[in-house]
């Protein structure tokens, strides 16, 4: 394990295809791996439909429904860096060309039959911030992409739609991955699990295909206290609006991203340190008058700067009057 940790973190991909990667990583802790798994899960940005303007819908479903199903139609999410957030544009306060992607839709049943509206009857308009984001990930055979409702004679449906960048944190519709597929010691060396049985574990909880990769333990074998896991096995299913790679390289940049802003924050601290000798965080024996942390907090809360005073007024809570509240600490 020492020699690994020494080469360096180390990737070995088993199968990869357009929507699935299988592969493991090694020279790395337990912590790194379930930290990258937890941000492929939520933290990855793609384009989703956020918000729908709806101008004609006499089909049978409401307005709600139909904008639900919009926001769950993966879209294409490729270079998405080049869309800003809505949150953080200078060019605007709630959608423009370079932090979204404008989807207009517009169907309109005149024969007699049940007509179905598909995800390819979204229409991209232009501009948008690159040639890809933002178009209908489409992959049956047929070319016609998820099923956003049916209409009959007469019924029509006409509605904008505003795809805008964001993270699965914030929606589901906004994941790129289906599911992660995450696994380390297979064998259950380690003990971290400790299986419920009725007569036979090892029949009644069969190894998983990455048991083939790492020998079995031996019988009698004692148990070595200072072992860690140091091969973790991954399985990316995209949902089709980035490829898995892609997915997995850019989790690994917001880990780095993260990670860059709490070295920056620590530094700041450091450099900003008061006389004592200590940093932002700061007891409260180090409060001023009124309950605040020094004379600029750094933060404010939706309720305003209100003077160490909560929603509730006066510095209290429901549960009666706390020490924040209070002029100073007694």
């Amino acid at each position: 394990m020492d020699g690994l940790e020494d080469a360096g973190p180390r990737v070995t991909v088993r199968q990869a295809s357009s929507d699935r990667a299988d592969f493991t990583m090694e020279g790395v802790d337990l912590s790194f791996a379930n930290s990258l798994r937890r941000t492929l899960l939520a933290e990855v940005p793609t384009m989703a439909i956020d918000l729908v303007e709806v101008q004609a819908n006499t089909s049978s479903l409401a307005d709600e429904f139909i904008a639900h199903r919009l926001g769950l139609i993966p879209l294409n999410s490729k270079n998405v860096d080049d869309v800003s957030y809505t949150r953080d544009c200078e060019y605007c306060e709630q959608y423009c060309e370079h932090c979204s992607v404008t989807l207009d839709l517009h169907a309109r049943c005149t024969g007699d039959e049940i007509m179905k509206v598909y995800a390819r009857d979204l229409v991209v308009s232009e501009p948008r911030p690159n040639e890809w984001v933002g178009m209908p990930v489409i992959t049956d055979s047929l070319g016609l992409g998820s099923v956003i409702c049916k209409l009959r004679k007469d019924q029509e449906i006409r509605m904008k739609c505003i795809a805008k960048k964001g993270i699965a944190k914030e929606h589901a519709k906004w994941a790129p991955v289906s599911a992660v597929g995450f696994e380390y010691d297979p064998h259950n060396k380690l003990k971290h699990l400790d299986y419920w049985y009725e007569e036979d574990p090892a029949k009644e909880w069969p190894k998983s295909n990455n048991a083939a990769w790492e020998d079995a333990p031996q019988d009698g074998e004692p148990f070595d206290y200072s072992a860690e896991p140091g091969k973790f096995y991954f399985d990316v299913e995209s949902v089709g609006n980035l490829e898995p790679d892609a997915v997995v390289l850019q989790g690994i940049k917001v880990l780095q991203q993260k990670l860059a802003l709490v070295i920056q924050e620590l530094s700041d601290n450091d450099r900003n340190g008061d006389a004592d000798g200590f940093g932002a965080p700061r007891s409260p024996d180090g409060m001023q008058a009124g309950g605040d942390y020094g004379i600029n907090q750094g933060y404010t809360t939706p309720f305003g700067d209100t003077g160490g005073q909560t929603m509730y007024g006066g510095g209290t809570t429901p549960f009666g009057a706390t020490p924040y509240g209070q002029s100073g600490w007694q």
